[in-house]
């Protein structure tokens, strides 16, 4: 085990105190009791957040190996980048006419 330092309000720390002469315990050990079963609710509500993941099954098994068609079929194409574009042709000079 590491030490460690906490900084208690008061009123907290009478009650811990309170409660570890009635249970006959060490405040520490309540404390690491109390921040275990933290740690353990705080671990299990962040895995239950991706509890969406199932939600949009569309029953197709076909959908990985359709992946990049169903990314991409609802976008139009688009005019290529300027660097890649071919050079216009110059214009060509006018024969020129006397007055």
């Amino acid at each position: 085990m590491k030490r460690t330092t906490i900084f208690l309000d008061e009123a907290l720390e009478r009650d811990l105190q309170l409660m570890a002469s009635r249970e006959r315990r060490p405040m520490a050990s309540l404390v690491r009791e109390a921040l275990a079963t933290y740690v353990a609710n705080h671990r299990t509500a962040r895995v239950a957040k991706l509890s969406f993941l199932g939600i949009g099954t569309s029953g197709h098994r076909d959908t990985a190996d359709r992946h990049e068609e169903l990314l991409w079929r609802d976008l139009a194409p688009h005019e290529p980048l300027p660097s890649v574009r071919r050079p216009r042709r110059a214009a060509r000079a006018r024969p020129r006419t006397r007055r």
